[in-house]
């Protein structure tokens, strides 16, 4: 495990994320694991506050790697308000940045692909996403991405299970980068 993913978050998103997208009990995740929480991270994104938060720091990791990517997209339907919340802050703002998403399925009419937005094949992009446990999901946006011809760089999650998702992504050479860990939210990877 990597100590270093112990973070810079933001303590306000960290506060909001805490008060609601944390939740106790019992619960069969998305990657098929039972944990003691549960992580609903559309309770911040989907809030004007909270999106504007996850906008504003996603937008400010991608402008510290440099020059910003073409597009920032993900996985239906975790990652679309991410991705709808990243593109508004960077309107906001004045800077050049689109969206896409990535479908489960292709459409059986119309063009029929998996990627939906305003992107070419050889265009850099960075998925986003909204919850990373194992990774299972994000790879296969990745898979579908890089199908369609898109270069992706990196992911950034608004929120890091540490549940082996991190080192999935590294496997494929995809770094992973996070607002919001558990450990933020006081909770280790081994009560996960």
């Amino acid at each position: 495990m990597n100590d270093a993913v112990a973070s810079s978050s933001d303590p306000e998103l960290v506060a909001l994320v805490a008060a609601r997208a944390l939740k106790r009990g019992t619960f069969r995740l998305a990657s098929g694991r039972e944990a003691s929480f549960y992580l609903d991270a559309k309770q911040v994104v989907l809030d004007a506050h909270g999106a504007m938060l996850v906008g504003r720091g996603i937008l400010r990791r991608l402008e510290a790697a440099g020059t910003l990517p073409a597009a920032v997209g993900g996985m239906s339907i975790g990652a679309d308000p991410v991705t709808a919340a990243v593109v508004t802050m960077a309107g906001v703002e004045g800077k050049p940045l689109k969206g896409f998403l990535v479908r489960k399925e292709a459409k059986g009419h119309g063009l029929q692909r998996f990627i939906e937005g305003p992107v070419e094949p050889g265009q850099r992009v960075v998925i986003v996403e909204d919850v990373v446990t194992t990774g299972g999901s994000s790879l296969l946006a990745i898979d579908r991405a890089i199908e369609f011809g898109l270069v992706v760089e990196r992911l950034v999650t608004v929120i890091d299970r540490l549940a082996g998702g991190r080192e999935a992504l590294a496997a494929r050479g995809i770094p992973l980068e996070s607002l919001v860990t558990i450990r933020d939210l006081g909770i280790e990877p081994d009560a996960a």
